[in-house]
């Protein structure tokens, strides 16, 4: 993954599919399209020199329950819902199924 920093923006660039995948997932939890969008919030410290191998990040307002289904996957192309602002997207079979408005959207049978 590319990292661009300009100023007070960050730009992440993923180079291939699955760091597209993850990229994806991360915007699908960080974005609540009701309410207020989350913030990520470094833990503990990040020195290469030391031999530090990740940067390690809290959720910010990300309650317990949504990270126990941030990563429910669907076995079949289907659409989801949201039961609260109404909100239809396609999610491919494999694909993680997304938050909204601090939910995991419903599957439309």
């Amino acid at each position: 993954m590319r990292i661009d920093i300009e100023k007070s923006r960050v730009q992440f660039y993923p180079e291939n599919a699955e760091e597209k995948a993850k990229l994806n997932a991360l915007w699908n939890i960080m974005i609540d399209c009701v309410g207020y969008s989350r913030k990520l919030v470094p833990i503990g410290e990040y020195v290469p020199q030391k031999g530090d191998a990740f940067a390690s990040f809290h959720i910010e307002g990300m309650k317990i329950q949504e990270q126990a289904f941030a990563e429910v996957r669907v076995d079949q192309d289907s659409d989801a819902y949201c039961k609260i602002c109404n909100k239809v997207v396609v999610v491919k079979s494999g694909e993680v199924i997304p938050l909204c408005c601090g939910k995991m959207m419903e599957i439309i049978d």
